[in-house]
């Protein structure tokens, strides 16, 4: 298969450390791997669960360890693309989730993302970061659960 034939040249990983996005992680890693793809291992600390739970001298600790999970998301797609031969950029960024993926949705051919699969009254309170991704993003979007 040439360059030009490959249909994922650019893949995007959001990650977050949870089971959902390490099996995504997974499969878009094999994806990677399959396709000769690189890949972008993305994890946003969510601004906007602190500004709603958080009252001032909290908030930096909160940050500190909200940056440290997301930096060892991260580091866990980096070092299992290392094992798979795939090589795997990671970027950490603050803001909200869906709204991060979807700026950067322009930027690959394909996102592979886990989703939490909260449904009821769970979900239309929090709303789905997989739905917004699914709807508003410029390049397909795999959600494995």
């Amino acid at each position: 298969m040439t360059r030009s034939e490959r249909p994922y040249r650019k893949i995007l990983l959001p990650v977050d450390g949870s089971e959902s996005a390490q099996n995504a992680m997974r499969t878009g890693l094999e994806l990677a791997r399959l396709f000769g793809a690189e890949v972008t291992a993305l994890s946003v600390v969510d601004i906007t669960t602190f500004s709603h739970n958080a009252q001032g001298y909290m908030l930096p600790d909160l940050y500190v360890y909200a940056d440290k999970a997301a930096e060892a998301s991260v580091m866990e797609a980096v070092k299992e693309g290392e094992s798979m031969g795939v090589g795997v950029k990671g970027v950490v960024s603050r803001g909200s989730p869906s709204q991060e993926i979807i700026e950067r949705s322009g930027e690959h051919d394909l996102i592979v993302m886990g989703t939490h699969g909260r449904s009821g009254a769970s979900h239309a309170l929090l709303g789905s970061v997989a739905e917004k991704v699914v709807r508003f993003a410029s390049c397909p979007v795999m959600v494995v659960k």
